[in-house]
């Protein structure tokens, strides 16, 4: 294929030869470029008692507060609950602060968190019980104390 390009300072008309392997790797960068904004979903996982991991909690509160989570229940900031990439919405976990021992039990009802390293996202409520808001990130331990109904 050919195509022919005019350039305003170029007088004689020069043209450019497309290859198939160019308009390939076009589309191929588009895809690349349209996934990488893409947001990151993770699939819930089957649970069991007692699954334990360590990591960072972060918390969010007012701009999402009344808004609709993605277990499709409305985010109440002030009731005790967290976004976990993968545990099953309605999973109950115990969260402890590992620097101050304090703990919280909260019910899984939304994904998140999307920032690398952290592994769960309290409601105010339950981050104001631990100790979180003020540093705003903690390390702690989560464990599962109760599965959903449907596991």
């Amino acid at each position: 294929m050919r195509t022919c390009i005019s350039f305003e300072d170029d007088h004689r008309g020069q043209c450019l030869r497309a290859s198939g392997a160019c308009a390939w790797f076009s589309v191929l960068f588009i895809i690349m470029l349209a996934t990488g904004c893409a947001k990151h979903v993770s699939v819930a996982h089957a649970v069991s008692i007692g699954h334990s991991e360590k990591g960072i909690a972060s918390w969010y509160g007012e701009p999402y507060h009344g808004r609709k989570t993605a277990s499709g229940e409305m985010y109440d900031m002030n009731q005790w609950t967290a976004a976990h990439r993968t545990l099953p919405f309605g999973t109950w976990v115990e969260v402890t602060n590992l620097t101050n021992a304090k703990s919280v039990k909260v019910r899984i009802t939304d994904r998140g968190p999307f920032v690398h390293g952290r592994i769960i996202d309290l409601s105010r409520a339950a981050a104001k019980e631990i100790d979180l808001i003020g540093p705003g990130i903690v390390q702690v331990r989560i464990r599962v104390i109760r599965a959903p109904a449907s596991s």
